[in-house]
């Protein structure tokens, strides 16, 4: 069965500044809600995942969001985040990668199958995809991931190193 990952657009940013976009369609189906891809669009031309995205290869991920329920509007999160979740609860089974804390609470309220980055690097190198979990993830904070160090170490630890 096919894995379904519904991105969102911090990880995605994080993830292209550490040059790891050629493994995301290893993982399964890449869904990039509209969204996300017009806030990822509005950065700067030079970010790799903006790039990504205005390729043919990037671009077939983007998809037309879905409809947006009251209870889920009233956390008033960012429009990529509130299409993660929305994709995610009109889709069981899809799992959500977002790294901002609110949308995770809000996640765990909806009962949204989700990871951050860090988790989703750490199942890459589980896969055989990456060599290694640590050199990536001193990329993504040195690009502006905001976790503690403690964090870090728990998911190094969790992936073997």
């Amino acid at each position: 069965m096919t894995e379904h990952w519904i991105i969102d657009a911090s990880p995605l940013i994080l993830l292209g500044k550490a040059g790891q976009l050629d493994w995301l369609p290893q993982m399964g189906r890449i869904i990039v809600p509209e969204s996300v891809a017009a806030e990822v669009a509005a950065g700067s031309s030079a970010d790799p995942a903006r790039q990504w995205l205005e390729t043919a290869k990037g671009a077939a991920y983007i998809v037309q969001g879905v409809a947006f329920t009251s209870d889920l509007l009233a956390w008033d999160l960012g429009a990529g985040e509130t299409a993660v979740i929305a994709m995610a609860m009109a889709n069981p089974g899809h799992e959500a990668v977002l790294d901002d804390a609110a949308a995770r609470r809000c996640a765990m309220v909806f009962g949204v199958t989700m990871r951050g980055a860090l988790s989703f690097v750490a199942l890459a190198k589980k896969r055989g995809l990456i060599p290694a979990c640590r050199p990536v993830f001193d990329k993504m904070l040195a690009a502006g991931l905001y976790v503690s160090p403690a964090l870090v170490e728990q998911v190094a630890l969790a992936a073997g190193e």
